[in-house]
């Protein structure tokens, strides 16, 4: 690895010695990305020129070849790949022997016009070029395979640089992100903010990250959901509020779950929990269609049909197909001990976490077509409207495809006094060893009783809808920088491994 750095050092060194500075350049004034020209002048005969028009393109070299007086590069922008034909005679005796320093690696820009070779490659015959920015670090060619994943994900910019479809992955989650923020502006929302730091982190079930502010000299937590601050807006009357943001929840790291990540939470006053399921099923077949032109998606070796209307199924009956339990046994908390035990399960905290784990165990691996599994029972769903018919169970559904969840929504609570009463429950819970529960928020109680019209809500997990709509099994393979533990302090990270043989 030293060696490979050193040469390259001397390649710098050399540029400078014909006066040429990689880290100089201010800018390049593009004109052109490699996509568009390869669509503009595809029809292009072979050995056709099209010198009227020129041409300026700018990008990284991922590939040299020489022939005599004639050099090859192939230079990737944002948008692919496009080679590059530099002559000699064109260009003239001190340009080309600079062109002889660029290597793999290096970033340029070039001016020219198009033109296809005898060997039929599209390429911008190259009249002046410009060096931006000298790479120093030796280019691996590919880094894939579960022995580099770890380097992947810690080194991303490697990654985004030497395999494309992942930087294509990147690209399409932000256009994702962009056509969900216009799905539902256009139906009236507002998209607010709120805030990241909170006293009191609640809305959900799970350990927060912890923190402390030297300003005020208190304790502080990193936001475990939106909910309770979008709520709030319902009260102030907003009517129909969004947030895209990013969510810290203390916990495990596996194939769906990285510490932080992002949510879109929703809220729309006078809708029902059936609204929101029709506003669910909707917005995930647009996306579906958005991005593979229909409602169907492949993920892995599974067809997956976002076409509406989803299934739907009971909570509780979801349980008696699946496992042949009954309500008796899941509704008490005893009863529901047990049958942890009988499935060898470790023993859980509260009832609600047995039931979660229960779910997981029992229920979810059945779930590959999307569903709406909705009637979950008070203990699960603290902010969730009571079934007028049935108080045991709430409004609230989950949608699952692929055997994960996708989207939790409900009819909100809005009767001050229930929730106070939910929230002292929580408490109870809380000092019965479940550390995921949160303290009880106290001012969202007081703004229930200043009185929140019929209000429906959804979270949904935004990188693991873009792991289903990109065909990835991995959530950190649509992070561009999930969490890692950090390397030891007497390690390195650059070590040859980083380059194949003979680069």
């Amino acid at each position: 690895m030293a060696d490979l750095v050193a040469a390259r050092r001397a390649r710098l060194a050399a540029l400078r010695e014909r006066g040429v500075d990689p880290f100089t350049a201010t800018r390049f004034d593009v004109t052109a990305h490699a996509a568009e020209l390869a669509t503009k002048y595809g029809e292009l005969p072979e050995q056709g020129r099209a010198e009227s028009e020129t041409w300026s393109i700018a990008g990284r070299i991922m590939a040299v070849r020489g022939q005599g007086g004639v050099i090859f590069f192939d230079l990737h922008d944002r948008t692919g790949r496009f080679q590059l034909f530099v002559r000699k005679n064109d260009v003239g005796d001190e340009a080309f022997a600079v062109s002889k320093e660029l290597e793999r690696g290096d970033i340029v820009g070039a001016a020219g016009f198009v033109f296809r070779t005898k060997a039929g490659d599209l390429s911008l015959y190259v009249r002046s070029f410009e060096v931006l920015g000298k790479s120093l670090q030796p280019m691996p060619d590919k880094w894939h395979g579960l022995q580099d994943v770890e380097k992947r994900y810690r080194r991303r910019y490697v990654d985004l640089i030497v395999n494309p479809h992942v930087r294509d992955v990147m690209i399409l989650r932000s256009r994702i992100v962009a056509e969900m923020r216009r799905f539902i502006d256009a139906r009236g929302f507002f998209e607010v903010e709120t805030p990241t730091l909170l006293t009191i982190a609640g809305g959900a079930s799970a350990r927060p990250f912890r923190t402390h502010s030297n300003a005020l000299d208190i304790p502080l937590n990193l936001r475990i959901a939106t909910e309770l601050n979008l709520k709030r807006l319902i009260v102030g009357g907003m009517e129909r509020v969004y947030e895209i943001g990013r969510i810290f929840r203390n916990e495990g790291i596996d194939a769906t779950h990285n510490p932080e990540f992002t949510m879109l939470e929703l809220y729309a006053a006078f809708w029902d929990v059936a609204d929101m399921m029709r506003f669910n099923e909707d917005l995930m077949a647009h996306l579906a269609r958005t991005v593979h032109g229909s409602e169907t998606v492949m993920h892995g070796e599974d067809a997956i049909s976002f076409a509406t209307p989803f299934r739907r199924i009971g909570y509780l009956e979801a349980f008696k197909e699946f496992g042949g339990l009954e309500r008796e046994q899941l509704l008490d908390a005893d009863a529901c001990l047990l049958l942890l035990r009988e499935f060898g399960i470790p023993d859980s905290p509260t009832h609600a976490h047995a039931l979660d784990k229960l779910f997981e165990r029992i229920v979810e691996p059945h779930l590959l077509q999307p569903t709406l599994v909705y009637g979950y029972p008070v203990v699960l769903s603290p902010l969730a409207k009571r079934i007028k018919d049935d108080p045991e169970l709430t409004q609230r559904y989950e949608l699952f495809a692929a055997h994960m969840e996708l989207a939790n929504a409900f009819t909100e609570l809005n009767d001050p006094d229930d929730q106070r009463r939910r929230f002292e429950l929580q408490i109870l819970e809380r000092a019965a060893g479940d550390e995921e529960i949160p303290p009880p928020d106290w001012d969202f109680v007081t703004a229930l009783e200043y009185g929140m019209p019929p209000t429906a809500g959804i979270g949904i997990g935004v990188d693991r809808l873009v792991m289903m709509l990109t065909d990835n099994a991995s959530v950190r393979d649509v992070l561009l920088f999930p969490l890692q533990r950090p390397l030891p302090s007497n390690a390195r990270d650059d070590d040859a491994e980083d380059v194949p043989p003979g680069s």
